[in-house]
């Protein structure tokens, strides 16, 4: 039984929907590009934000990175707080932390908003430990906030899981020797998580919870 588990933040904790898309939204809005329908932008989580605009707007990296910086001028005083704690999953967590289980937030987010999330929602009782990018760019990708968290909490590959709802969370802990078990009540599809290499799939966080308590 692994004991030290890792949790993706959106999609997997809570659902950012609403605040993500009228982030984007609006730093299209600064290329004077309208997007009507929001769902539109729902690709947008889970990913990092450069390489998103990259891929679904041609954005050039330097064009991409000045859309992070008018992005987070609608997500941080606003867009951070248009989320919601997905049904269940505080129920799972504290049931795992009564267990002795050591929990981890590890996100692509930058870990000063994760931070503020988490406890915006009461639920940094839960955790150990926070990790996410720097504002600068710098550990955005997955593989890199698990590796900053594993080597920050002297955690063993073989101790941890990671936990999220997009094949980067799959791929990312795989590069780093870790299983990952997949989230369907997130973003990502089962296809998308089991061709990225996920060990298990939870429907829902009451399955999640019984699947982190089995051998992996």
């Amino acid at each position: 039984m692994r004991k030290h588990i890792l949790f993706d933040l959106d999609g997997t904790l809570t659902d950012p929907m609403e605040g993500i898309t009228k982030s984007v939204q609006y730093a299209l809005g600064r290329f004077n590009i309208e997007v009507a329908d929001r769902r539109e932008l729902i690709p947008f989580i889970g990913p990092p934000l450069t390489d998103s605009f990259e891929k679904y707007y041609g954005f050039s990296h330097e064009e991409a990175v000045r859309a992070v910086w008018y992005y987070r001028e609608y997500f941080a005083p606003t867009g951070i707080f248009e989320n919601d704690v997905i049904p269940g999953i505080e129920e799972t967590l504290k049931g795992l932390k009564e267990d002795g289980f050591s929990l981890y937030v590890a996100t692509s987010k930058p870990e000063v908003f994760a931070e503020k999330i988490i406890g915006h929602f009461g639920m940094q009782q839960y955790f150990t430990g926070v990790a996410g990018s720097k504002l600068d760019g710098k550990r955005v990708r997955k593989e890199d906030v698990i590796r900053y968290i594993c080597g920050g909490y002297k955690i063993a590959p073989e101790e941890a899981v990671m936990v999220g709802d997009r094949h980067h969370d799959v791929e990312g802990a795989a590069a780093c020797g870790i299983p990952c078990i997949g989230v369907l009540f997130g973003y990502g599809s089962r296809e998308e998580l089991t061709e990225a290499g996920a060990c298990a799939l939870a429907e829902d966080p009451a399955q999640l919870g019984e699947l982190l308590r089995q051998e992996i």
